[in-house]
């Protein structure tokens, strides 16, 4: 059962959406629609799950203004025509669309060649495009997983299932017990670097299944300068997103 809810904080209204679930603990998430989402146990009362609503008052502000700052700045949706940007691993290659009676894409690292009988034909080439870069994702994870593995091969995990999505909110996840990572599709515009963080991280959940103090020695044991990487990925995540 959903609810709609509203509380005060500073004289202004918050609303958010309240799910009752079996959850242990109340959990409180901003959308990137700027909605605020919480789950609680059944055995909470309402009037306490506002309560907590109202004590992340400033958090649910902050979350609010930055993803309209987001919107605000975000990119325009492609049109796949020449001269449009695309990001890989962390530089732009500049699209280049040529009418061809083979259709093919490639790309130097420098310019992203499209060729097609049409090039008037936005869905064509926005398959094209698509294609590639799904094709890239599978390929660049997929060797950045082989090349950590073996780290964790001797703890006894065994080698995960790779799944690649669009998310909207994380980088990553991991479901331990069935071993699958998944990896958001937009990890190909970071640095490789960044990537192979996320990788990592996603890899300590096999030993350490949640965010303890244990969980951050343990990534820091196998990469020192993780702070570094997520540092150069949370301030790009912006422009890139």
């Amino acid at each position: 059962m959903v609810q709609e809810r509203t509380v005060l904080y500073e004289n202004n209204e918050i609303h958010y959406m309240l799910e009752r679930k079996m959850v242990k603990n109340l959990n409180l998430r901003v959308h990137k629609d700027c909605t605020v989402y919480v789950s609680a146990n059944s055995d909470i009362p309402a009037e306490k799950v506002d309560d907590f609503v109202e004590s992340k008052g400033n958090y649910i502000w902050s979350a609010q203004r930055k993803f309209r700052e987001m919107a605000q700045y975000a990119p325009q949706p492609k049109q796949y025509v020449s001269g449009e940007t695309f990001y890989l691993l962390g530089r732009g290659v500049r699209l280049k669309v040529e009418r061809n009676v083979q259709e093919t894409i490639s790309s130097n690292g420098i310019y992203l060649y499209l060729c097609v009988k049409n090039p008037d034909d936005y869905e064509k080439k926005k398959r094209m495009v698509t294609r590639y870069l799904d094709e890239q994702c599978r390929a660049i994870f997929g060797e950045i997983i082989l090349e950590i593995y073996p780290i964790f091969q001797k703890y006894g995990v065994s080698m995960p299932t790779l799944r690649i999505r669009d998310m909207e909110t994380r980088w990553g996840s991991c479901l331990a017990k069935k071993g699958v990572i998944t990896l958001n599709k937009r990890l190909l515009e970071a640095p490789r670097n960044c990537i192979e963080y996320v990788v990592m991280h996603e890899f300590c959940h096999f030993i350490h299944p949640n965010h303890s103090k244990h969980f951050y020695g343990f990534l820091a044991m196998l990469m020192p300068d993780w702070k570094e990487r997520k540092t150069i990925l949370d301030r790009s995540a912006t422009f890139w997103l």
